[in-house]
């Protein structure tokens, strides 16, 4: 059996590639950037080059590895390999698999990266030696992964597992995706931000504005949060409603799927126990009969970054 594993992680700036060894610790990376407006075959045949390069770096060959795994963010189908369809190239209903295969000469195995990166943090990260897992990303918009029993839970098609477009408001705001009131509309930084605009136009006094004047008129998650932990009256009160949000939203998932624990990412978690600590407060209140069967933590995910590369390497697994 061979003793490493090899990934591709594909975003929408850059090809992340990398060598996973047998304590599933990245041994190399490689990166490249995934460049603009460019044809299917041309960056598909950039993934595969970018694979066969971070192998050859630590002295080996396609064939040193049982498998590829691919982790995209977009809408992927792992049974046809069909990437159905992504925001960040516009790509539908494109043969991913079938064109790696063109190039690389082993079986490759896809998926979305809110998956990959549930299946890193298991293998790798926090929550590792645990079967039932539920992963909520919170970044520009909300991605997750679940695993039960120890699998990596897909649906009948492959396509399942949106926790961003579960419906938390009626007639709600309108989503990305078209529908309305997504949880992603209400629990995602976009989001946050948004609701944070809509609190400075009510509070002139809030430092919110002087630091989103310094930040050359650009408002993001960070700075709220660091308002908010600066004392700002405005920032905790944005902050308390969507980690409300948030909170309501996994409630029901944890209704639907009792994990063992509930593992939030996304640059956001830099906010440590601010995050942390609050949203395992309001957590209970949303979930069923939580006073006499408990509730599930919510934990940081550990491995950044990481988790989508070493979860794509281990899709075979899962």
């Amino acid at each position: 059996m061979s003793r490493y594993r090899l990934a591709i992680d594909m975003g929408g700036t850059d090809i992340k590639t990398g060598v996973v060894d047998e304590q599933f610790r990245i041994i190399r990376r490689h990166v490249i950037p995934t460049g603009p407006d460019r044809p299917f075959e041309v960056v598909v045949a950039d993934m595969a080059q970018a694979a066969k390069d971070v192998a050859a770096m630590c002295n080996l060959t396609f064939k040193d590895f049982p498998c590829v795994g691919v982790g995209v963010p977009s809408c992927i189908n792992p049974h046809s390999g069909l990437l159905v369809f992504a925001n960040n190239t516009n790509w539908r209903n494109a043969p991913l698999r079938e064109e790696l295969r063109k190039h690389i000469p082993i079986p490759v195995y896809i998926g979305n990266d809110a998956n990959c990166a549930v299946v890193g943090e298991a293998m790798a990260g926090a929550a590792r030696g645990k079967k039932d897992v539920l992963m909520i990303t919170l970044g520009t918009g909300l991605g997750g992964g679940l695993l039960m029993n120890g699998k990596l839970y897909l649906g009948a098609d492959g396509m399942g597992m949106e926790p961003g477009h579960t419906v938390l408001v009626h007639d709600g705001i309108e989503c990305t995706c078209g529908l309305k009131g997504c949880l992603e509309s209400y629990g995602s930084v976009i989001a946050l931000i948004r609701q944070a605009h809509e609190a400075m136009e009510k509070h002139p006094e809030s430092c919110l504005h002087k630091d989103m004047a310094d930040n050359g008129g650009k408002l993001n998650g960070k700075i709220i949060f660091d308002c908010a932990i600066a004392g700002d009256k405005t920032a905790q009160q944005v902050v308390d409603q969507f980690l409300e949000y948030v909170a309501n939203g996994i409630g029901s998932l944890v209704n639907l799927f009792r994990p063992e624990v509930i593992l939030i990412g996304g640059g956001i978690c830099d906010a440590g126990d601010y995050l942390m600590n609050p949203l395992n407060a309001k957590l209970p209140k949303y979930v069923f009969a939580s006073d006499i069967i408990g509730c599930p933590p919510a934990i940081r995910a550990t491995l950044g970054n990481a988790a989508g590369t070493i979860g794509a390497a281990c899709l075979d697994c899962m």
